[in-house]
């Protein structure tokens, strides 16, 4: 309950600051949690940046404001966080389909994006396996890819990259280059309040590079280790949501701003029985 009431506080903190700008500091204070872990919550419970949902609701109230008044445009962009109306025209038409001056006539149809709002579940009726391991730092080579989370898409662009690197030769040249066991998945060098990070495919390695590969380390940390169990990429994917919804509310712990890894271990991953591993780097509140 404690954690929903913060939640409710940060996103009213959202509401309140719409036509101001954005602190992101100042919201993650109001859910007693950081900046980092505060952003990572909120895309993994909602499917949208706090950037991206603040921006459509902000054209939601634009819009109200413009079919309701005689408010100028250039007016209503400025205070919306626009610098011209050129940039407020070309987002409003991504979102209503329509330009600003077109939202004052009669009949109109207007998007809403509705403000939301956090449940924690409480269902208890599925366990949730996890464990707690120091692991001292270590270096990954593999290849990587730049995604978004804009609109969702990193859950259609890493599948995608999954697959050309099983048909392009890339996981066969892991053997070549001396990586062995399991396949890792590492979402790297975040960036929550745009959405982007680098998504990795690696193996362990205590190597150099090799041709065609990129070398990374992965610092020390403390991990959450959680398994899932099920075929790719939905069971994984309800595991990820599950440990924001209802593993770290109910612990002492947050995100460490660390790399988060996806440990695969050869088998069928299209089988109801696989099984898998989601480490994601934790600290103390």
């Amino acid at each position: 309950m404690e954690w929903l009431l913060r939640m409710k506080d940060a996103l009213d903190l959202i509401e309140e600051r719409m036509d101001d700008r954005l602190d992101i500091e100042e919201i993650a204070k109001e859910a007693f949690v950081s900046p980092f872990h505060f952003q990572r919550m909120f895309h993994i419970l909602t499917g949208m940046t706090v950037a991206e949902y603040t921006r459509k609701r902000r054209l939601t109230l634009a819009a109200q404001e413009l079919a309701m008044s005689s408010a100028k445009v250039i007016d209503v962009a400025l205070k919306y966080g626009y610098d011209s109306p050129e940039s407020f025209a070309k987002a409003f038409r991504k979102i209503h389909g329509l330009t600003p001056s077109e939202a004052r006539k009669p009949g109109v149809s207007l998007k809403a994006f509705p403000r939301i709002s956090f449940h924690l579940s409480l269902k208890g009726d599925k366990d949730m396996d996890y464990r707690i391991e120091e692991k001292e730092a270590f270096n990954v080579l593999g290849k990587s890819i730049e995604v978004t989370c804009e609109d969702g898409q990193n859950l259609r662009d890493i599948p995608k990259f999954w697959a050309e690197c099983n048909s392009n030769g890339t996981i066969q040249q892991f053997e070549t280059a001396g990586i062995k066991g399991d396949l890792l998945g590492i979402c790297l060098d975040m960036k929550p309040g745009q959405g982007e990070f680098t998504y990795m495919i690696a193996g362990q390695t205590t190597g150099g590079n090799a041709e065609g590969l990129s070398l990374r380390s992965i610092p020390a940390s403390t991990w959450a280790i959680f398994t899932s169990i099920g075929p790719l990429p939905g069971a994984i994917q309800a595991v990820f949501g599950r440990i924001y919804q209802e593993w770290f509310p109910a612990t002492g712990y947050e995100h460490a701003e660390g790399p988060e890894i996806e440990m695969y271990p050869p088998g069928d991953t299209t089988a109801d029985d696989y099984r898998c591993e989601i480490w994601i780097p934790i600290m103390k509140k």
